[in-house]
C-alpha cells in the first residue's frame, strides 16, 4: 500500500465575495528529490574512480576518433554515426560527424538495402537535407529503418505518409515473431519514434541491444558510451542535490501550502533540452524556470481568485518590486521571491530577456470565473504560447512557426491526457472540449483531430530543421523539449502530474549506473 503522506491531499475554504473555492495542496511529492540525489552522495562508483573512469574515457574516445578514417565505404559510415547517435555518445564527435555526413551527401549511393536506403535519409534529413525513392521489400529492419525515417517528413509529402502507414502497418503484423533486440526496437519505435525520442532514453535502451551480434558492434564504442552516461549521470545527480536545496529554501521562505513538489519532473525537462557536461547553467536555469513557472501555474489555476489573479498580472507586468503593495499578504513574499530569481537569470543572459507568460494565465483565469468555454481557435491562441515561453524564444530562432508548433506539441498532449484522467474542477476549457462543443461532434471525433494536430505540429518541427538549417543546435534543443512532452504525455497519460508510474524512469536516469 502507498504511503498515505506521499498522496496529494486537498481541502477547501469557500471565498464568498468571489464565489469560488479556494482549494490548498500540501504540496507533498511523488517522486521524492531526494531519492535521486540524496543529501549524502553514494559514492560514485564503488569499483572505477572517477579520474580512472575520466582518463579511460578520453583515451576511448581517441580510439572511436580514429575509426571515421578507418571505415571507407558510405554504409559503413552511415552505421558508424547511427551507432554513436544511438547510444548517445555522437556529442563526443560532432566535428568528425559532420565531416562525415558531408561525405555521405556528396557520395555516390545505389544501394538494393531499404535499411541502407532510408538510414542515409534518416541521416541527412535530421540534418537539413535528404531525399529517398525506394522499393519495399518484406525486410522487418529495413522497414523499421523506413518507419523512423519517414517520420521525418514536412507538410505534403504524401510519399512519406504513405510510407509511414504501409511499415507500421506491417511492422504490427511482424512484431509477435521478431526476435531480440529486433523485436525490442520495433516496439519502441511504434509507440514513439526514433526521431521523437530524446538521446538518452535510447541511449539506456540500446547499450543493452548493442552486442557482438550487431554488424557495427566495437567494444571500445560500447565501453565510451556506459563510461560517458556514468560520469554525465554523475554531474547531474550534483546538480539535483543543489537545485533540491534551492527549492527548499525557497519553499520555507514563501511559506504557500498549495504548491506541488515536481523538482525531479522540472530538472527532467531541462535534462530533456541540455544534458551534455557543459550545458550546467542552461540546465540550472531551465529547471528552476520551470519550477518558477509550474508555482504560478498553481497560484493562477487552483489557489488565487480573481481579483489576486488580476493584481498579480499587475504587479508581473510592471515588474517592479514597489507593487507588491497591491497584493494580499500571502502573494508577497511569493511575488518578491519569483521576481529576484527572475532577475538572476536574466543577469546570467542578457538584460533585455525576460521570461513573462502571466497574460495567458490571466485570460485563462478570466474564462474560469465567468464559466465561459472560449471557441477552439480563442483556446489555441491563448493556451499554447502558455505552453511555451516565445519571447525567450523567438529572439534566437526568429521563427514563429517553429515556436509555436513547439507549443502545440506541449499543449495538444497535455490536453488530451487531461480529457483522459478528467481534469480539475477549476481548471479551464481544454481544446478538446472546445472542439466538442464548437463543432459538435464526439470524444473519439475531437481525439483524432487534436492528434492530427499534434501529427502538423511534428511536420512544422522537421520542415525548420530544413529551413533553418544555420540554426540546427538551437532548433535541436527546442526539438528536445518536443520530445520530452512525447514521453511524459505519451499514451494520453500525464506523468507529470501523476508521475509516480514515471518514477522507473527517472530513477534509470538519475540513480542507476549502468555497469562496467
Amino acid at each position: 500500500m502507498d504511503d498515505p503522506s506521499k498522496q496529494r491531499r486537498w481541502h477547501s475554504t469557500e471565498n464568498k465575495s468571489e464565489g469560488r473555492t479556494r482549494q490548498h495542496g500540501e504540496g507533498l511529492r511523488t517522486i521524492h528529490a531526494y531519492d535521486c540525489a540524496p543529501k549524502t552522495a553514494p559514492e560514485f562508483h564503488p569499483t572505477r574512480p572517477e579520474k580512472w573512469m575520466r582518463e579511460r574515457s578520453d583515451q576511448l574516445r581517441k580510439d572511436v576518433s580514429q575509426l571515421f578514417d578507418a571505415f571507407d565505404g558510405v554504409a559503413e559510415k552511415m552505421n558508424l554515426v547511427d551507432t554513436l547517435q544511438r547510444l548517445g555518445i555522437d556529442h563526443l564527435f560532432e566535428e568528425e560527424i559532420a565531416t562525415t555526413l558531408n561525405i555521405i551527401h556528396g557520395a555516390e549511393f545505389d544501394s538494393p538495402s531499404l535499411h541502407d536506403v532510408a538510414l542515409r535519409f534518416r541521416l541527412l534529413r535530421q540534418q537539413g537535407d535528404g531525399s529517398f525513392i525506394i522499393d519495399i521489400t518484406n525486410d522487418p529492419k529495413g522497414l523499421l529503418s523506413l518507419y523512423n525515417a519517414a517520420n521525418l517528413l514536412t507538410h505534403n509529402e504524401e510519399a512519406l505518409q504513405e510510407a509511414i502507414l504501409f511499415s507500421r502497418h506491417h511492422l504490427e503484423l511482424m512484431k509477435s515473431n521478431l526476435k531480440s533486440p529486433l523485436a525490442e526496437q520495433v516496439s519502441r519505435a511504434l509507440q514513439i519514434p526514433l526521431s521523437r525520442t530524446l538521446k538518452r532514453v535510447e541511449a539506456l535502451s540500446y547499450i543493452l541491444e548493442y552486442n557482438v551480434h550487431e554488424q557495427t558492434y566495437n567494444p571500445s564504442i560500447l565501453e565510451l558510451a556506459k563510461l560517458d552516461f556514468n560520469l554525465l549521470q554523475h554531474i547531474h545527480q550534483r546538480e539535483l542535490k543543489t537545485i533540491t536545496q534551492w527549492w527548499e529554501d525557497l519553499s520555507n521562505d514563501i511559506g504557500l501550502d498549495y504548491i506541488r513538489d515536481r523538482i525531479v519532473e522540472c530538472y527532467f525537462w531541462s535534462y530533456s533540452m541540455y544534458f551534455e557536461e557543459e550545458y550546467t547553467r542552461a540546465r540550472m536555469i531551465l529547471a528552476k524556470f520551470f519550477m518558477l513557472t509550474s508555482l504560478l501555474d498553481d497560484t493562477y489555476d487552483t489557489h488565487a481568485t480573481l481579483e489576486e489573479c488580476r493584481k498579480l498580472n499587475v504587479a508581473i507586468q510592471s515588474w517592479d518590486e514597489n507593487d507588491v503593495s497591491v497584493l494580499p499578504d500571502y502573494l508577497k513574499k511569493f511575488f518578491l521571491k519569483v521576481m529576484s530569481n527572475f532577475v538572476e537569470f536574466e543577469n546570467e543572459l542578457e538584460p533585455h530577456i525576460r521570461h513573462r507568460n502571466a497574460y495567458s494565465r490571466k485570460v485563462e483565469a478570466e474564462w474560469f470565473h465567468r464559466n465561459y468555454i472560449p471557441s477552439f481557435k480563442e483556446q489555441i491562441e491563448v493556451s499554447v504560447m502558455s505552453a511555451v515561453t516565445e519571447e525567450a524564444l523567438e529572439w534566437a530562432i526568429g521563427n514563429n512557426d517553429a515556436v509555436r508548433a513547439g507549443g502545440e506539441v506541449a499543449r495538444f498532449m497535455d490536453d488530451m491526457a487531461a480529457f483522459k484522467n478528467g481534469r480539475n474542477k477549476l481548471d479551464v476549457a481544454s481544446s478538446v472540449e472546445c472542439y466538442i462543443k464548437e463543432y459538435n461532434v464526439t470524444s473519439e471525433v475531437a481525439l483524432a483531430k487534436i492528434g492530427s494536430l499534434v501529427e502538423d505540429a511534428w511536420k512544422t518541427i522537421n520542415q525548420v530543421h530544413i529551413d533553418r538549417r544555420e540554426l540546427l543546435p538551437f532548433v535541436h534543443r527546442v526539438t528536445n523539449l518536443s520530445r520530452s512532452m512525447a514521453i511524459l504525455f505519451h499514451d494520453k497519460r500525464d506523468a507529470y502530474t501523476y508521475s509516480k508510474d514515471f518514477k522507473g524512469t527517472m530513477e534509470s536516469h538519475f540513480v542507476k549506473h549502468i555497469p562496467l
